[in-house]
């Protein structure tokens, strides 16, 4: 039988996207190799990790100073806005580099089997910010799933009265595939093809 601390370890890090109880293991194991000091510097990264990187109040980016480089209309195409669920798909969707404009993230996509509805605050803000930067574009970056799907429609109703393009990254995706799986410049190409939605 593991050690109680190693037991909780491991524990910890089958709780990980794709981790399973081999692997979690495996992690264990070579996390225990590692010196004191990376253990510290480890165990203080985790420690003030949510203190350190925080949520743009504006877009849900991720940022680690008071200023959100995503939210800047100097850097930043003003005029477009590109959905998306979560944090790290603006990250895939910036490796692409084929899109400059505004994110504004979700969190949450419609899910009637698990109760998951979209939190009208967040449209509400991004609302506000079609009207307050005048946007001509909004890009709907969602996965290609059920929950996808309804989302994006969910957001197009919503902004029937906004003059405003309504585009969907064109999925030569497979079916129920998350973006997070998609190649470079299979998601640029999608980008770049996007269609009227």
């Amino acid at each position: 039988m593991y050690p109680k601390d190693l037991l909780k370890l491991i524990h910890y890090l089958k709780k990980l996207s794709g981790v399973g109880a081999k692997t979690a293991e495996r992690f264990a194991f070579e996390l225990i190799k590692y010196s004191d000091f990376e253990l510290d510097d480890l165990g203080d990264l985790f420690k003030d990790l949510k203190k350190n990187i925080v949520h743009c109040s504006v877009c849900g980016c991720l940022i680690a100073e008071n200023i959100c480089k995503f939210c800047d209309s100097n850097l930043r195409d003003s005029k477009k806005i590109c959905i998306v669920s979560s944090f790290r798909d603006v990250f895939l969707l910036e490796k692409t580099k084929t899109y400059n404009g505004f994110y504004h993230i979700l969190e949450t996509l419609i899910s009637p089997i698990e109760g998951k509805e979209i939190d009208e605050e967040n449209i509400i803000r991004l609302k506000k910010r079609i009207e307050n930067f005048s946007i001509s574009e909004v890009i709907i970056a969602l996965d290609s799933t059920i929950e996808g799907d309804a989302t994006s429609l969910y957001i197009k109703e919503e902004l029937l009265d906004y003059k405003v393009n309504v585009s969907r990254l064109a999925f030569g995706l497979p079916m129920g595939t998350s973006l997070d799986y998609i190649d470079g410049v299979t998601l640029s190409q999608a980008f770049v093809g996007r269609q009227s939605f």
